[in-house]
């Protein structure tokens, strides 16, 4: 257990809110987490574990909701999560296993990638017409999914946006894209955690305080309507997730 847990419990949620909301917006809400666990003092795989628990319990609660309002594509998602599961199980067991040093290097790296990927924007630039799926297509989907199961189980971090441009290219719309993608997340992290678990990596205090802000913020980012508090919003975490990066580079 690190120390002085009782500031860093509400300091994770009120950060967790924050993610949420960036979750719910734009997508990269552990770019912010995943990082302050580190500085924390937690070893990279313990809070790359722990931060699978709040976005377990953010991602159930987005499932519910795509499915409430009848949007959520079974057959698709189902199809996508297969490989994404594979994947995150080999994931999993990199992450549990890579040097402090070299996992806070390479998330480093990821953050500056994502952060670029993000200026791309590819829902905006990438999205093509709605094609038929032929074996040739869909074997290239799975194929994908196999590979954003490895991402997503070792790191996590962006891996909303990977989704998507692996289903924009499909042709797919925006709405269903968000149902696969919070489904694939929900199924592949608990995998993810499952391995962390057996390796005594995750702290539980932690992870449920992260979640519990996680979850508010998702909720505020569901309701907030201002494009421009919108963008606000994505600029100052941009500049965060930048300062975050410099500082795992130098850590």
């Amino acid at each position: 257990m690190v120390p002085d847990i009782a500031w860093q419990c509400p300091l994770l949620a009120a950060v967790g809110v924050v993610a949420g909301v960036l979750n719910v917006i734009a997508g990269g809400g552990s770019m912010l987490t995943l990082p302050l666990l580190i500085f924390m003092g937690l070893p990279s795989a313990t809070a790359n574990g722990t931060n699978r628990v709040a976005i377990l319990c953010q991602n159930v609660v987005a499932v519910r909701g795509f499915r409430k309002q009848g949007v959520f594509p079974a057959k698709l998602a189902f199809l996508c999560t297969g490989p994404a599961l594979v994947g995150s199980y080999f994931g999993a067991r990199m992450a549990v296993n890579i040097d402090d040093q070299l996992f806070n290097r390479v998330l480093a790296v990821i953050m500056v990638g994502v952060l670029v990927l993000t200026l791309v924007d590819p829902a905006r630039r990438w999205q093509i017409k709605a094609c038929h799926m032929t074996p040739l297509r869909t074997g290239v989907l799975l194929l994908s999914f196999f590979g954003i199961g490895i991402y997503g189980g070792c790191v996590q971090a962006g891996v909303g946006f990977f989704i998507i441009s692996a289903l924009l290219v499909h042709g797919l719309d925006l709405v269903r894209i968000n149902a696969v993608k919070v489904f694939v997340i929900v199924a592949f992290n608990i995998v993810a955690l499952v391995v962390f678990m057996g390796h005594g990596q995750v702290n539980y205090g932690l992870g449920f305080s992260l979640a519990a802000g996680n979850s508010i913020g998702g909720w505020i980012g569901s309701h907030l309507a201002v494009k421009k508090g919108h963008d606000w919003i994505r600029k100052i975490v941009f500049l965060m997730v930048l300062v975050f990066a410099v500082k795992l580079l130098v850590w």
